[in-house]
């Protein structure tokens, strides 16, 4: 019968440990290991393990069930006693009720219209994301407790990761808190492959992300970035060949897929780099979660690339480091076929270049604009000195275009922006957001959210009256949240034709909702 693990509740990781029973060449290129879960009910799901360095293969496995009991099997690509026909039970306890959102939840997945986020089990999400893509390979353990402490006290709860140092020519000592200092994830990454795995970096990586999911934020998880990089040097994303990212991309669900995360096979490139394709093929074919997938595209692209792909989820837009607000692209976008949800992947960077670029309150309105644009999926914030994670002021190597002023990534974190984003989280946390839609037709010309009969979000970017044009589907309750500070600043429910008055006459966010929230 094999050993039997026990565990309390749901969407709890399990890791299964297995040793081969001889030295394996090229065990993490030539090696394949999976797990075959069976439960009481039926329900199969198949996990593939990771090569863990020496003998070692490990499998993450987490229950989508909160009780009951699961068989599990592994097999193997060749006939090793050690990897081949292992087996064991793992016993699912009712537990007390979670206070971690994603095991009270479950992990995120598509929204039944593809518009949206849901949990597993059906509760509403809206994705509230930081950039910090440096974070993996330059931040120590102390450095992202600080960091995940910060985002998940001001309301984000996920953040874009580069998995590793993406440029091939970036040379720097292998010590996270030396300037220029980078740990190394493949050892023949510098040539355009990713063959020579280092076990000891996904060791400790597996610590940072503990930590950031912990704090309930959501790893993003990008294989090899396709754009500027780091330094904006030669980035292996575009070089190196499909079947290997494939493997890798299968590696990232191997290790880190037993717990939330989005994967973002393609990021800063057109979406076509045949790369990308392969990546999201083989994450469909590992993720039995079915947790997100999806690309995330250069400024200068048509962010349709894929569109019909069975494996991807969600198009990301980029609108560049300008400082310009593009919501255009997100309405854009929303209107490709087949449908797919939308977001504002990466608008500028607040204070790259300038102290007053994208600053403040700008990043508050780029988000709401762009959430009312069509993106529901969520939306994305990001710092300059933060992405590069930027040791300190005099750190040098950095690319002074994408910069702030002062500071390095400590600093970056308390810039004002990112407080605006954040609230926008909390104010709809708890609402009935699934597959909520653009509205144009129930009120003359303010940016709105509707499902119909159950919920209305209006941004008013200046205030004013807000009078309905129409009734039907339009909750009577309502509340007007400052978006600036989060604070309800007024509440009732309205009579047919009657308008919310404003009498401040600045930016605010009316919310139409019967029903309580969480």
């Amino acid at each position: 019968m094999g050993d039997v693990t026990r565990v309390g509740g749901a969407w709890r990781e399990v890791e299964i440990t297995l040793t081969a029973s001889a030295d394996l060449p090229d065990a993490y290129t030539a090696v394949e290991v999976w797990a075959d879960f069976t439960h009481d009910t039926g329900l199969s799901l198949r996990r593939p393990a990771f090569y863990d360095g020496g003998r070692t293969w490990r499998i993450r496995f987490s229950s989508p069930l909160a009780h009951g009991r699961w068989h599990w099997t592994t097999d193997a690509s060749l006939d090793d006693r050690g990897l081949r026909g292992a087996s064991g039970i793992i016993e699912v306890d009712a537990a007390e009720p979670a206070t971690h959102r994603f095991r009270r939840h479950g992990f995120w997945t598509m929204s039944p219209g593809g518009r949206s986020l849901v949990h597993a089990d059906g509760t509403p999400a809206i994705m509230v994301a930081d950039t910090a893509w440096g974070l993996p390979w330059r931040a120590t353990e102390e450095q992202v407790r600080t960091y995940a402490a910060d985002r998940q006290a001001k309301g984000f709860n996920a953040v874009l990761l580069m998995s590793v140092q993406p440029d091939m020519r970036a040379v720097g000592p292998r010590d996270r808190s030396a300037d220029e200092g980078f740990d190394v994830a493949f050892e023949d990454l510098p040539t355009g492959h990713v063959n020579a795995l280092n076990p000891a970096y996904f060791q400790y990586l597996d610590r940072l992300l503990d930590i950031l999911v912990e704090h309930e934020i959501v790893p993003v998880l990008q294989p090899v970035f396709q754009g500027f990089g780091w330094k904006g040097l030669d980035v292996a994303g575009t070089v190196v060949p499909p079947e290997e990212y494939a493997r890798y991309c299968r590696y990232l669900v191997a290790r880190y897929g037993a717990r939330p995360a989005i994967y973002l096979v393609g990021a800063d490139g057109s979406g076509r780099e045949p790369q990308i394709a392969a990546g999201g093929a083989e994450v469909h074919a590992w993720d039995c979660y079915a947790q997100p997938t999806g690309i995330h595209y250069r400024p200068h692209a048509d962010n349709r690339a894929c569109q019909d792909a069975d494996w991807l989820d969600f198009q990301w837009c980029q609108t560049g480091h300008g400082g310009e607000h593009v919501p255009e692209r997100v309405a854009l976008m929303r209107r490709d076929t087949p449908v797919k949800a939308v977001a504002n992947g990466e608008p500028t960077y607040e204070q790259t270049r300038g102290a007053t670029n994208a600053a403040g309150w700008w990043q508050g309105h780029e988000a709401w604009s762009n959430l009312c644009a069509g993106g529901a999926m969520g939306v994305v914030y990001g710092a300059a000195n933060i992405w590069q994670w930027k040791l300190h002021a005099d750190e040098p190597g950095h690319a002074p275009y994408f910069l702030a002023p002062s500071g390095g990534w400590r600093e970056s974190l308390d810039f004002e922006g990112s407080t605006y984003v954040g609230l926008l989280g909390k104010i709809l946390d708890g609402l009935p957001t699934t597959d909520m839609e653009p509205d144009w037709e129930t009120f003359i010309s303010p940016r709105a959210l509707r499902v119909p009969g159950r919920l209305h979000v209006v941004y008013q970017e200046n205030g004013g009256a807000l009078r309905p044009t129409r009734e039907d589907g339009l909750p009577t309750a309502y509340r007007v949240v400052d978006p600036r500070t989060g604070d309800v600043v007024a509440s009732g429910r309205r009579r047919p034709g009657e308008a919310v008055e404003d009498e401040r006459q600045v930016a605010r966010v009316v919310i139409f909702c019967d029903e309580p929230t969480e």
